[in-house]
């Protein structure tokens, strides 16, 4: 560059403002992490929020139960003769769930999905196995299970009632579950009442 356009340039130059440089924001690694983290964490919990599932989560909040413990709910409006008949095993299961082996999440998900299916469906009464166990490890998980069963039963409106089964079924391994009827069972139900009858005119 000569003197001349060295001269010009600063001459062009003499008003210009330097810009301000920010200073600069030290990137903090572990708080950046525990965010990412965060946010993990929130959109699992609205995953498993979207699934529907109100089911206990948290299986290790729930007491296990001895294998030898008979379960038994009735729910407020539950005619006793209706209970007595489900206890001595005498309504027909029309659906079978297999907890043996299932770890708690997997058992959580499995009876969720299977109640709700089994009431879309119209089915009354299914029977719940979730073992007594053999073997000491097999007897541990067994009665986590059974704690299980019979907390999360009790979350659900659908289920009236729930009794241990008789020997001939699993016994304490197992329990009978008697449903509420479905919306669309009951409006069957009523139309086939009303089939035939006569309005009264009064």
């Amino acid at each position: 560059m000569s003197s001349d356009e060295e001269s010009l340039f600063f001459d062009e130059m003499s008003d210009v403002v330097p810009l301000k440089r920010e200073g600069r924001v030290r990137l903090d690694k572990k708080r950046h992490r525990d965010s990412s983290l965060d946010q993990r964490r929130e959109a699992a919990t609205l995953d498993k929020r979207d699934d529907g599932n109100i089911l206990t989560e948290d299986g290790l909040a729930i007491a296990p139960l001895d294998p030898w413990y008979v379960l038994d709910y009735k729910r407020p409006g539950v005619q006793n003769g209706v209970f007595r008949r489900l206890k001595q095993g005498r309504y027909e299961a029309e659906a079978r769930l297999d907890l043996h082996r299932m770890t708690t999440r997997i058992a959580r998900k499995e009876l969720f999905e299977f109640i709700q299916e089994s009431v879309r469906l119209g089915i009354r009464s299914v029977i719940i196995i979730h073992g007594k166990g053999e073997s000491k490890a097999e007897r541990e998980r067994s009665s986590i299970l059974k704690g299980c069963t019979d907390h999360w039963l009790r979350e659900l409106d659908q289920v009236q009632a729930f009794h241990s089964a008789q020997p001939r079924h699993g016994g304490t391994g197992a329990v009978y579950v008697l449903l509420r009827k479905s919306e669309e069972k009951k409006r069957e139900n009523r139309e086939m009442f009303m089939k035939g009858r006569v309005p009264y005119d009064g």
